[in-house]
């Protein structure tokens, strides 16, 4: 745990009693502050109770009191209505800052010369958060890795010289974490997605692009060049003094680092470098993997890894579950847990890696929809929908691909393997790549995975 010294002796308000609610309160105890904990479910609240931390209704606090509100990711800020909490705390002129903020402030207090890597992103976040931190333990690195990628960040070992963090961020996170300031920021891409929560692409893209114009003066900003927001976020924090390193997995750059075949190359004065190699690793298949591989890379160079390190730390990735994921085979099939892609954009990378589809898609639908994967439809052999998005997806997919609306996983299983056992192709594929949320049906796309998983093992059994 990371106790948080910089409240001690005030009064700090926490709404959102989860992991990341309760391992704060936790750390604000520890550090010596008066911490009040409340939740709109009230099973939550009695948790927290029967744990040992006080509980009131936020309602009813005397508000001149409080230092902070400490607000979970997961309660809104600003869209499609500020939380009531956070009227409360604004009229009382109260900051709203979140585990993120409470973790920045620390680290500058105590070990300021700690290393922290911070990574967001649209897609790859957690791809890139666990091989970046793979590849700095290979070498030999004490490493502390959490955030967005499920470990919170308060849960971690405190910050000391000699520590890499290397914490996964959310643009939830992120509007909640005011001075971010890493050594070394990762932003990954930028393609629509929680515009229910930040309202525009514009106030989405500008809390992404805080993480790398926040990075320290002499730390490193690493940006993803290949959409147009990152593209005019790169030009920006570089004008703003910060050392900036492009990535492209589309195009040479004249200098930063690019991806050719199954190289990664950095190029430095119009010559490059290879600094590793990519092929033959099965948990890094796909152009998005190589985006993934290549900031991981520059990571690791900013923090002076050695290339030799670096390639060693890039084949002995394991990977992250509900990524792309093959979970079995049954005969020629094979089964890919990609649970992961919650968005067109994320399942565009699955779709890309896989010639003979039996994709199983749909829950909760975004606001792109599928129409922009419709150069991968000749792939797919066919389509089982599921959730909310099923008559969505299939007014899209309509005399395009085959399609059946199942309705649940369990059948969308059933179905597809039938159909992808009887086919004639080398090595069919059933595809789990929803393009879509999954709270329709399931409490996170882990759960949905994780079902998919054991639909795949009753399988294989029988």
């Amino acid at each position: 745990m990371i106790p948080v010294t910089t409240f001690a002796g005030q009064k700090v308000a926490i709404f959102g009693l989860g992991i990341s609610g309760l391992a704060t309160a936790s750390a604000l105890f520890a550090g010596g502050a008066d911490v009040i904990g409340w939740d709109d479910n009230y099973e939550r609240i009695e948790y927290a109770a029967s744990a040992g931390i006080p509980t009131a209704d936020l309602r009813r606090v005397d508000w001149s009191r409080i230092a902070a509100l400490v607000l979970a990711p997961g309660v809104p800020l600003t869209h499609p209505t500020p939380h009531w909490t956070v009227g409360r705390a604004r009229a009382a002129a109260v900051p709203v800052i979140g585990d993120i903020e409470l973790f920045c402030r620390e680290r500058r207090a105590h070990a300021p010369d700690a290393p922290f890597v911070a990574v967001t992103g649209t897609n790859g976040k957690s791809t890139t958060t666990a091989l970046t931190a793979h590849i700095l333990k290979s070498a030999g690195h004490n490493i502390a890795m959490g955030g967005n990628i499920g470990t919170a960040i308060l849960s971690l070992e405190p910050p000391r010289p000699g520590r890499i963090y290397v914490i996964e961020i959310s643009s939830f996170q992120m509007e909640l974490a005011p001075s971010l300031d890493p050594s070394v920021g990762i932003l990954l891409n930028l393609s629509e997605d929680h515009l229910d929560r930040h309202g525009t692409m514009e106030h989405y893209a500008a809390l992404k692009e805080r993480l790398v114009a926040g990075v320290e003066r002499n730390g490193t900003a690493i940006i993803g060049v290949d959409d147009a927001w990152c593209q005019a976020a790169a030009n920006r924090v570089a004008q703003s003094g910060r050392r900036v390193t492009r990535v492209s997995v589309r195009r040479p750059l004249p200098d930063g680092l690019y991806v050719e075949g199954n190289r990664i190359l950095r190029a430095e004065g119009g010559s490059a470098e290879e600094i590793a190699l990519i092929s033959g690793i099965p948990t890094l298949r796909g152009v998005h993997n190589a985006q993934n591989a290549a900031c991981a890379t520059g990571a690791a160079l900013a923090l002076g890894i050695a290339p030799a390190a670096i390639q060693g730390g890039l084949r002995g990735y394991p990977g992250l579950a509900h990524r792309i994921e093959e979970v079995g085979r049954r005969g020629r099939v094979a089964f890919v847990n990609d649970s992961k892609a919650t968005n067109a954009d994320a399942a565009a990378r699955a779709l890309a890696c896989f010639s003979d589809i039996f994709w199983i898609l749909g829950g909760r639908p975004k606001t792109d929809g599928i129409a922009s994967l419709d150069s991968f439809f000749p792939r797919i052999r066919k389509a089982y929908l599921i959730g909310e998005a099923a008559p969505q997806f299939a007014q899209t997919l309509e005399g395009r691909v085959p399609y059946e609306i199942v309705g649940t996983l369990d059948r969308a299983v059933t179905a597809a393997a039938a159909d992808a056992a009887a086919s004639t192709a080398g090595v069919p594929t059933v595809l789990l790549s929803p393009a879509c949320a999954s709270f329709d049906q399931f409490k996170n796309f882990e759960d949905r995975g994780e079902l998919f998983r054991k639909l795949v093992q009753v399988l294989a059994e029988r």
